[in-house]
């Protein structure tokens, strides 16, 4: 390939990319102005730059399965055409189970005890996701003071007992997919591809932010969930390797296990609050 078609489609894709997270944006939007019409607790629409940070931060801290995923995909179908597929579908996913867990959380809100339920879910799908955070870290050849990797052991373990109990009812509920990946498959399945593993990732993890939503602008967090898929896209076209290096690093992976399960706790007790009417 020539260095001009290169840097054409290199333009090309990052525009498409960016052109998309507006595009996706622009319907969240929509759907928030949908919602109002209904709701007797308006969403505000109202931007604050906080909520994008956090937003963009969170997600880029649960996208490890979305970027060996999206790595598998980009390695199985290279060049442009493939490239457009994988934006397109995987922007469209993760947008669409994010929108669709915002709907069921807006209904939800206006009936107390079923606000409460759901937030119950969602701090079982935290701890799920807490446990998942750090698949990837080998705790045995951390190289911290043996007190440190003795309590890393202990937090896994109650972490992974925990989720023990509840994965029996969990996964009856939080629906599961393949992140396996064809090679040089059509446009049009690429897109279905594409778009499947992320509908049902975004779901997982959108479900997981909702005790988040008492306390950050929800529609600024989801334009930060949007723009966060869009930078790990970016990144992961430019060094596939480094960004998923960085996202698999042992002590963001760390961190990030003990704030889900730190807001899956704090979840939990404002469900309990709001099911005896406390507070």
């Amino acid at each position: 390939m020539s260095k001009n078609k290169a840097l054409r489609d290199q333009f090309i894709a990052l525009t498409l990319t960016v052109l998309t997270c507006f595009i996706l944006i622009g319907f969240l939007y929509l759907e928030i102005l949908f919602l109002n019409t209904f709701m007797h607790e308006q969403i505000s629409l109202h931007i604050k730059l906080s909520g994008v940070l956090v937003g963009v931060v969170i997600y880029l801290k649960t996208s490890i399965d979305f970027a060996m995923f999206i790595g598998r995909l980009m390695d199985k179908n290279p060049g442009l055409k493939g490239r457009v597929g994988i934006e397109i579908g995987t922007a469209l996913g993760n947008a669409v189970g994010t929108m669709a867990i915002l709907l069921i959380w807006s209904f939800f809100k206006e009936v107390s005890w079923l606000l409460a339920i759901m937030i119950l879910l969602a701090a079982l799908v935290l701890m799920k996701l807490a446990e998942d955070s750090l698949e990837h870290v080998d705790i045995e050849h951390l190289p911290y003071p043996g007190p440190i990797k003795k309590l890393i052991q202990i937090f896994a373990t109650v972490l992974k007992t925990t989720n023990k109990i509840t994965n029996p009812f969990l996964s009856k509920i939080v629906p599961k997919s393949s992140l396996s990946v064809e090679t040089k498959i059509g446009l049009m399945s690429l897109l279905a591809t594409a778009f499947t593993v992320p509908f049902i990732l975004g779901l997982d993890d959108f479900a997981g932010y909702v005790p988040l939503f008492n306390i950050v602008n929800v529609f600024a967090f989801g334009i930060g969930v949007f723009v966060g898929h869009m930078i790990l896209n970016i990144f992961l076209y430019i060094s596939p390797k480094r960004t998923i290096a960085i996202v698999k690093n042992s002590v963001i992976s760390i961190l990030g296990s003990v704030a889900f399960v730190i807001l899956a706790i704090w979840g939990a007790f404002e469900a309990i609050k709001l099911l005896f009417h406390l507070g």
